[in-house]
């Protein structure tokens, strides 16, 4: 021991272009920039591939082909896979090659990366269910374990999870709850019967997916026989190392030149140096290790900011009117039968337009402005509403035809 657990996420919002007030009524597609900028989701689709998907897929299926005792997990959003399979769907067969290989496992989430669980239970399941099938439409493969957008967590999710058959259920392993516990070991949540938790290293991930270029960081440079020394040093006090991150982290965030694919090149080989670690996928960790103890979190956790709760996305009074506004109007949306209506609501709850909507400072400030393709949190927000105003005119308009023609 200690097992690794690599788990990726892997996703690409559907961003709202510059939508204005007198847009609404008749402009109804929200997102087809196809201008330089940000905006632009075609545009930046292609420049991450090229960036990261492409080579990050075209070195781990080289890895993954010379260490059998290699795993790695994904998961993807629904969001993303449908632009890869309109648009780049070479980009979706490396993606399909990597799982072919028996060493890859897909986790289930929500279709949209929606935050549909707090706001509502019947949605944020149908959510699941497109996704799982999804999945099998263009993977063949069923999940055993469940995470939720930006890995928000709580004891209700679990025990929802639970009830659906989930073996395992992925969360930040964030000192607030674990106290003097180590996340370096599988847990059972509280209120659940089967299910286990697994519980991200937070300080090991983060060496990786935000330290690894920082210059000023004490430990910079970061190779990869220093990073497997520290996982050694976990041998006898941990049965596990989740190391949980975004998979833009290769290529996109951490740069090529930056020696980021050099790095996750050696990393297997100097892990497996040591004759007791191993590579585990989720389902894997979940199955081998016994749960050390019970844990208990009531509130909200996510991986985000600081805090790891969910300011990041209802952190302000711009981002809770618009999710309240939102998520009020799913009967009326759901009742118009309308597919292309019910599609442009569920792509408005992706968590990433609540996120641009952030104003924190700081630290946390200087992510979100890294992460943010509008001049401000609201500029987003002004888009965002506006979007918001003429889907809620032709949700008015469907159904008065409906009505009509009854």
């Amino acid at each position: 021991m200690p097992s690794i657990c690599l788990y990726f996420q892997v996703h690409q919002p559907m961003r709202v272009k510059k939508y204005r007030i007198f847009d609404v009524g008749t402009d109804h597609d929200y997102f087809n920039d196809t201008g330089e900028s940000n905006l632009n989701n075609k545009k930046i689709l292609r420049k991450v591939a090229d960036k990261s998907y492409l080579p990050a897929n075209k070195l781990l299926l080289k890895l993954l082909k010379k260490y059998p005792e290699l795993r790695l997990s994904y998961s993807f959003s629904g969001v993303f896979l449908e632009q890869l399979k309109d648009q780049l769907p070479h980009v979706l067969g490396s993606f399909r090659d990597l799982v072919k290989t028996g060493q890859v496992e897909i986790l289930n989430e929500t279709y949209y990366h929606s935050l549909a669980f707090f706001y509502s239970r019947a949605e944020f399941e149908s959510q699941v269910n497109m996704h799982k099938d999804l999945i099998w439409k263009l993977f063949k493969v069923e999940s055993e374990v469940f995470r939720n957008t930006e890995l928000a967590y709580n004891n209700d999710l679990a025990m929802w999870a639970d009830s659906k058959g989930y073996k395992g259920i992925l969360a930040e392993g964030w000192d607030s709850f674990l106290g003097w516990r180590s996340p370096n070991f599988v847990y059972q949540p509280t209120g659940t019967k089967k299910i286990k938790l697994l519980l991200k290293n937070y300080k090991l991930s983060d060496d990786i997916a935000f330290r690894f270029s920082e210059k000023s960081w004490k430990e910079w440079p970061l190779t990869a026989d220093k990073f497997a020394r520290w996982v050694d040093a976990i041998n006898g006090n941990g049965q596990i190392v989740n190391l949980f991150m975004d998979y833009e982290t290769f290529g996109e965030h951490q740069w090529k030149e930056q020696g980021i694919f050099g790095f996750l090149e050696h990393l297997p080989s100097e892990i497996l140096k040591h004759q007791d670690n191993n590579f585990v996928t989720p389902s894997e960790a979940v199955k081998k290790y016994p749960a050390m103890d019970e844990v208990d979190v009531p509130g909200v956790v996510t991986w985000a900011d600081t805090e790891r709760d969910l300011s990041a996305w209802v952190g302000n009074s711009i981002q809770s009117s618009a999710l309240t506004l939102l998520y009020k109007m799913e009967k009326k949306i759901l009742d118009t039968g309308n597919p292309k209506i019910i599609q442009d609501w569920r792509r408005l709850q992706t968590s990433d337009h609540f996120y641009y909507m952030c104003t924190k400072w700081f630290s946390d400030g200087d992510v979100h402005k890294y992460f943010n393709p509008y001049e401000s949190p609201y500029d987003a927000f002004i888009s965002y509403m506006s979007a918001l105003s003429d889907l809620k005119l032709r949700t008015k308009a469907t159904r008065k035809r409906r009505v009509k023609n009854v």
